[in-house]
């Protein structure tokens, strides 16, 4: 029992108070920082609990700290929730020596089995002839095209980590896609940005953190249960797939105490590969679908330049993008407006620095507004307006932006942006290519406001039917 009046009852009243300001009054964090910066400019420290962040906010402070000294601002910050579950390991959450052995070593792996190579756009193509296949069995119902959008980036992501895909009906692959997406729609909560800043809460206080540590769990068993099976198979001289690559590093390093290649680095890198090549693209994807449904004027044009560029039959393909400006328009107004992940992890400086005449010291946690950058209004006029005329200029020509931040920037930038790029530009060419979009209900009342804006913006549910052409 909580004492009346104790530190413990103090701060939980003052939990119960934020979260229920955050949750009716939709204040989000990118919100805070834009009026914090209005007062103390583009660098500021906020205290986040016990501990001061620096906050980056704007395009110029951005850039300086993750391009032009990337180094520098490469260490992830501190993110209490993640450390309980992968004490340090995988590439998204690890520091210094480990990540950069890990980075490496995926990067490297992913370039071997096809990450910008053809061969990958050949299995983006297969699997986007499986999605319409898919999509056709709704018989122009009115379906919830969540987890159908889902599995199509996760069978990409599953053959080069797995070496095989799966059915779209599968228990396992819809069980994995159920999980992934509940940890997300936590993470994204009020609640849980409360618990990274007072992380006792954690251990003593009962929540929905929980659901994540028990969601993370299970789908680690499974990795494990693949790992294991690969083990008994492996051939050394003919590996089938990243967790072959692994396993093979981890026999050759096998001498070495200090070797960052373990059984446990491995479950939680697969971890970090599975939830980031997935979870991100299908979420978008979904958005792109919404934005499309309210928007029908932006699907028509879209879908004239299909027909006039790629016709009815030919599969889409990454060489037809130079010629579609208002695709290739369209998908980045997608990623721009939407601002999927409006904070990314937070950095942490790797060394002492000057930055701006501030001093910060080794370790400091830095948070990086993104929506600073995405919704600057001097490079985008009207940046809370969905227009694709925002990537074109005057002669209908795609525009590039160097504001254009929507798999973040510099070190720690995500891994897999070109696979993430390619997967967004043939599934959604593709579906337009065979389907009229229809709505359930008028455009004029379809609400596209994400319904959490923590970790992740994710849209509201919705109904929609896919009409053969």
């Amino acid at each position: 029992m909580i004492a009346k009046n104790s530190p413990t009852q103090r701060c939980l009243t003052l939990v119960t108070s934020w979260t229920r300001v955050a949750t009716l009054r939709r204040v989000t964090t990118s919100w805070l920082f834009q009026q914090l910066s209005k007062a103390y400019g583009p660098v500021f420290t906020l205290y986040l609990g016990m501990k001061p962040s620096v906050v980056l906010h704007g395009y110029e402070a951005v850039k300086e700290a993750l391009i032009d000294m990337g180094e520098d601002f490469a260490g992830r910050g501190n993110f209490p929730l993640a450390e309980r579950i992968n004490k340090g390991e995988g590439v998204v959450f690890s520091n210094g020596k480990k990540w950069k052995e890990i980075r490496s070593f995926c990067l490297m792996t992913l370039r071997h089995f096809g990450m910008g190579k053809r061969s990958i756009e050949d299995r983006v193509q297969e699997e986007a002839r499986c999605l319409v296949e898919e999509l056709r069995k709704t018989n122009a119902s009115p379906c919830d095209p969540t987890f159908i959008l889902a599995c199509a980036p996760c069978n990409i992501i599953c053959s080069i980590i797995f070496q095989n895909r799966f059915d779209y009906k599968d228990p396992m692959l819809l069980n994995i896609m159920e999980r992934f997406n509940e940890n997300v729609l936590i993470l994204s909560s009020p609640w849980m940005q409360i618990c990274n800043m007072f992380p006792i809460l954690l251990d003593f206080i009962p929540g929905s953190h929980n659901k994540i540590f028990k969601n993370t769990a299970y789908i680690k068993s499974y990795i494990l249960e693949k790992t294991l099976e690969h083990k008994a198979s492996l051939d050394i001289s003919n590996p089938r797939d990243f967790i072959d690559c692994f396993l093979i590093k981890m026999e050759k390093e096998k001498h070495n105490q200090d070797s960052e290649f373990t059984l446990e680095s491995l479950a939680v890198t697969v971890f970090d590969l599975f939830g980031a090549g997935t979870e991100t693209t299908s979420t978008t994807l979904r958005y792109d679908l919404l934005l499309l449904l309210k928007h029908p004027e932006v699907t028509a044009k879209a879908q004239e330049e299909i027909e006039r560029v790629i016709g009815r039959h030919r599969s889409p393909s990454m060489q037809d993008k130079g010629h579609m400006p208002y695709m290739e328009a369209l998908v980045h107004e997608v990623q721009r407006h939407i601002d999927i992940v409006p904070m990314p992890l937070p950095h942490a400086v790797t060394r002492d620095i000057r930055f701006r005449n501030y001093f910060i010291p080794k370790g400091t946690t830095i948070l990086v507004s993104l929506t600073s950058v995405l919704h600057d209004s001097k490079e985008f006029p009207n940046p809370e307006v969905f227009d694709p005329g925002h990537f074109l200029d005057e002669s209908g020509n795609f525009k590039k932006s160097d504001y254009f931040m929507a798999f973040s920037a510099g070190k720690r930038a995500c891994a897999g942006e070109g696979l993430a790029r390619m997967e967004l530009f043939l599934f959604l060419t593709t579906i337009l290519q065979k389907f009229t979009l229809k709505s359930v209900v008028e455009p004029k009342d379809i609400d596209t406001t994400a319904v959490v804006n923590g970790l992740a913006s994710l849209p509201p549910p919705y109904q929609i039917c896919f009409i053969p052409l």
